[in-house]
């Protein structure tokens, strides 16, 4: 499981810093498993308890750095593919807030001990802020491709 989660965290860094090739497929694939996931949580959200809070607050702070995210994201026709640059500081920090939590959570004796636990509030909200980020951020880069259109421009 460390291999898997530091696999994970190393792509996720790595779709953070320069240019990255836009693949329409693969966004619309992790929107719609982003949405999958996001249903879930709100679901946990109803029966974990004192969960809702601290959820929503996570919504709304994901909300608002995939808003900051866009505004500076760059779009652009790069040799004949559609390309973006992402702020690397939005997705490095709500990056930096998962891991954080993880090595908390790691270092206090929770790990993944099973289900024995009661979910942590706290990683629910950092998991609610990652989601929300997240949609946002697909959603508004679908629709920021659309705009370049489907063809380089001619020069």
């Amino acid at each position: 499981m460390p291999v898997f989660i530091a696999w994970m965290f190393f792509r996720r860094v790595r779709r953070n810093f320069g240019p990255q090739a836009w693949t329409p497929k693969r966004t619309y694939i992790r929107l719609a498993l982003i949405s999958l996931v996001a249903v879930m949580l709100t679901f946990a959200a109803v029966f974990v308890p004192h969960a809702a809070a601290p959820m929503a607050g996570g919504l709304a702070a994901g909300v608002l750095l995939g808003w900051i995210g866009l505004r500076h994201t760059h779009a652009e026709w790069r040799a004949g593919v559609r390309t973006y640059i992402p702020n690397p500081w939005v997705g490095g920090f709500l990056t930096l807030a998962l891991a954080g939590r993880l090595v908390w959570r790691f270092t206090q004796g929770g790990g993944m001990t099973g289900a024995q636990q009661q979910p942590s509030v706290l990683t629910m909200a950092i998991a609610a802020a990652l989601i929300a980020y997240t949609l946002v951020y697909s959603i508004g880069l679908i629709l920021r491709m659309r705009e370049l259109g489907e063809h380089p421009p001619q020069v």
